[in-house]
């Protein structure tokens, strides 16, 4: 399979990269196309080859040249279009025959995104490469919908977790009593299908019930949608909303920081659905 993706390309002339080709990791952000920085839009144009994450917008991929090779190499919920070594492989392989290569991901590439192991892979094989990070959706996508992240009234710490794996061996690291204790802001990524298996655990370790919770869906995008609650009642409601991935979710007393202005609702995110 490997080998009938990598068939010779022809690549971009008079780049300034190494003849053997480069790797760029680049961040695209938390979802709306002009959420790139400036560097990552420059080099997606300048791309032989994308591999494209399964949350990034079409406007954006349209960016990269149209004789650019696009290859989707995303992964959902259950769902691995390709294994993480068989990407690996790829963005060796293509940057090896010549080509530049733009390793496009949601987000920030260094945060849950894999961008560090594909890093160590690619200096393993000797594959120059750039990291270009991105806005990471763990402060864009709150700010969308009017929530900050930290506020010197509410919260001076926020802490980043998956929940992708919440009540897996996958998460046996994640030390939820601490979390319970620590105060400030908890943003969870990747969790909206076991949003009552972590605010359970939350709840279990000690954290107040009562603790304003928010889960954002689709942030930054017109497709963007808002439910507000508490620790004890938010996956109810966000279910019962039909929330789904991708969504970020917010806890701490931030999520309710900025509602005396009504900014949240009114200007911030006009485009978004609250419930």
């Amino acid at each position: 399979m490997i080998e009938s993706l990598v068939t010779p390309i022809a690549p971009v002339k008079s780049t300034g990269v190494d003849p053997q080709g480069k790797v760029y990791l680049i961040g695209a952000g938390p979802g709306d196309p002009e959420l790139i920085t400036v560097k990552g839009l420059r080099y997606l144009r300048m791309a032989d080859v994308v591999l494209y994450d399964r949350l990034i917008s079409m406007d954006l991929l349209a960016e990269a040249p149209a004789t650019a090779r696009r290859v989707f190499v995303g992964k959902g919920p259950q769902q691995h279009t390709l294994p993480q070594d068989a990407i690996n492989t790829l963005m060796i392989a293509y940057a090896r025959s010549g080509c530049v290569v733009v390793r496009l991901k949601g987000g920030d590439p260094f945060v849950f995104g894999r961008g560090a192991e594909e890093a160590l892979a690619l200096a393993l094989a000797g594959v120059p490469f750039e990291v270009v990070p991105g806005i990471s959706s763990a402060i864009a996508v709150p700010a969308s919908a009017g929530i900050p992240v930290t506020h010197r009234d509410y919260a001076s710490s926020v802490t980043i977790v998956t929940g992708h794996h919440a009540g897996d061996r996958e998460t046996e690291g994640v030390n939820w009593q601490a979390l319970a204790q620590l105060g400030g802001t908890l943003v969870v990524l990747m969790g909206v299908k076991s949003l009552g298996t972590f605010t359970r655990q939350l709840r279990e370790a000690g954290a107040s019930p009562d603790l304003p919770a928010a889960v954002i869906q689709e942030g930054t995008t017109p497709r963007q949608r808002v439910v507000t609650g508490t620790l004890v009642d938010i996956a109810e409601r966000a279910r019962a909303a039909g929330l789904s991935s991708p969504a970020t979710t917010v806890i701490g007393q931030v999520v309710h920081a900025l509602a005396e202005t009504k900014l949240h609702k009114a200007r911030i995110a006009s485009n978004a659905q609250y419930y």
